[in-house]
């Protein structure tokens, strides 16, 4: 399973070069780092503008791994530079299952942008206010 991680890197960069081939007018200039033993991957997503300047975007690690019935799993997180916001996506070794489908799938993710933040918790009025012993365990 883990030598699935360097395919799986390259279906991302490839369905982003697809989806977005001139970025802020530039080029795509991605590093990936690979440790096979340990079963973990990065891939740092950047931007070469119109400038020549290299503009970080985001990361997206990925995890090798398998289940308690020895199933394989790779587990992919993205986080993006300008958003504290992260997302997760695990893909399962199933026999229908399409790798470069998938590889799609979170590159679309990640192209999507950042998660929308969850809605605050509506204030509590005065008929519904917290007992104090409560508000101090919380």
């Amino acid at each position: 399973m883990h030598t699935r991680m360097l395919s799986f890197l390259t279906d991302i960069e490839k369905a982003l070069a697809a989806d977005d081939p001139s970025p802020m007018d530039g080029s795509w200039e991605n590093s990936r780092i690979i440790n096979y033993h340990l079963g973990l991957a990065r891939l740092t997503l950047g931007v070469k503008d119109a400038t020549g300047k290299k503009v970080e975007r985001g990361v997206i690690l990925l995890q090798s791994y398998q289940l308690a019935d020895g199933t394989p799993c790779l587990k992919a997180a993205l986080s993006w530079t300008s958003s504290s916001a992260s997302a997760v996506r695990a893909i399962y070794a199933k026999p229908d299952v399409n790798w470069t489908s998938e590889a799609r799938r979170v590159a679309a993710e990640w192209m999507g942008g950042p998660p929308a933040a969850p809605a605050e918790p509506a204030a509590l009025d005065s008929a519904h206010e917290v007992h104090p012993g409560v508000a101090a365990a919380v």
